[in-house]
């Protein structure tokens, strides 16, 4: 039986459930008034997963809701989770997220890239509804907007780390997309340039998973890097899996999301970890206070959003210490990591002399890779 038969019945049976329900009680949600402040006893949060949230990618904006949750003062039954709404199933996304809004939802995050269309199909089939999608790029002029981060700031600091400690010189990456996706490859080529800033002769091999949420992929790409040669393995993927594997051989790594300490403690340098609670906190106070706007948040390490995790006392050294540390101060004075001219990995050249590259050049054009870059196919 297909997926996509299995997604049309689950939808069919789910609209005559709605059917049902709307027959006999009103829809629970609080309609909110944009613009105007509200009272917070009126909101009611509602976050789709794709996971369990039990690690990594999805317990990161987990754990941001709850960061959010304490400093507003909500209550526990204002916030619904939505667990295990996997994104290449836009049927069942639809599905939850109507679910969410008739269980009282007036605040949608959906956090996952494959979530962004069925939010901007719904934004307008319910404008009394706020819906912010992560790490998408649409958004309209009421009700709709989306969010992330300049999150190869802190991948360039994890660079410079990895770049310092690696002995054999060959550093591995596990990639969740491939060249096309600008946010894995711009957090790739920032994380290839710290490393090349404390490191000219380290190279950085990778293995695509294409998939965002892929642990037996997670541990054979760790596997075949490991194989390579690999003494440090990074990764831009959903789950600790590499690091457990890099731990299990007996190299280190670089975490990502979470602090990935609690799974590898004897392996990870440090992680590059995302503080989502930043963000909500400022949705959900922006919606309360009435001035929200749908224009796209972007932060960085700035405001607190991005950073790594503090350095494995047990296996950095105080050079590399003093490194991150300079490098950290160079962004924050300014530095963008993306400046000037870069030689990609098949000799062209990309940037501008004396410029750095925009954020949306960033977030969307970065169709290349650096230099010391090679893929493991």
């Amino acid at each position: 039986m297909s997926n996509f038969f299995i997604s049309y019945v689950r939808l069919i049976l789910f609209c005559l459930i709605l059917f049902f329900f709307n027959g006999c009680q009103q829809n629970n949600t609080k309609h909110l008034q944009l613009g105007s402040e509200l009272n917070r006893e009126n909101i009611i949060i509602g976050v789709i997963h794709v996971d369990l949230a039990e690690s990594g990618y999805s317990y990161a904006h987990d754990y941001g809701i709850r960061e959010a949750q304490r400093e507003l003062g909500l209550r526990d039954d204002q916030i619904i989770r939505k667990f295990n709404v996997v994104d290449i199933d836009g049927i069942l996304v639809e599905a939850v997220i109507r679910e969410t809004i008739i269980e009282g939802a007036n605040i949608i995050f959906a956090t996952s890239w494959g979530h962004m269309e069925v939010c901007e199909k719904l934004a307008e089939i319910y404008p009394e509804v706020v819906f912010a999608h992560a790490s998408g790029y649409r958004y309209n002029d009421t009700n709709f907007t989306n969010y992330f981060g300049r999150i190869y700031l802190a991948r360039y600091l994890s660079g410079v780390a990895a770049g310092m400690h690696t002995k054999t010189n060959k550093i591995g990456f596990v990639a969740a997309q491939d060249i096309a996706n600008s946010e894995v490859t711009g957090g790739l080529n920032a994380f290839a340039i710290g490393v090349e800033k404390v490191n000219p002769e380290a190279e950085i091999i990778v293995v695509v998973t294409h998939s965002w949420f892929d642990p037996p992929g997670e541990r054979h790409a760790a596997q075949r890097l490991i194989a390579e040669g690999c003494d440090v393995i990074a990764q831009h993927s959903n789950t600790p899996v590499a690091q457990i594997e890099a731990e299990l051989s007996g190299v280190w790594g670089i975490g990502y999301n979470t602090d990935m300490r609690r799974e590898a403690p004897n392996a990870v340098l440090t992680s590059v970890v995302w503080h989502w609670g930043v963000y909500y906190t400022y949705l959900i106070n922006s919606v309360l206070d009435g001035s929200f706007k749908t224009e796209p948040y972007f932060a960085g390490l700035k405001e607190g959003l991005v950073d790594i995790t503090p350095l494995h006392e047990d296996l950095v050294t105080p050079e590399m210490e003093y490194a991150v540390s300079q490098a950290r101060e160079r962004i924050l004075d300014g530095f963008n990591v993306f400046e000037g001219l870069m030689e990609t990995n098949d000799a062209q050249i990309v940037g501008r002399e004396g410029e750095s590259l925009t954020d949306e050049e960033i977030t969307s054009g970065i169709n290349w890779y650096y230099r010391n870059v090679s893929l493991l196919r």
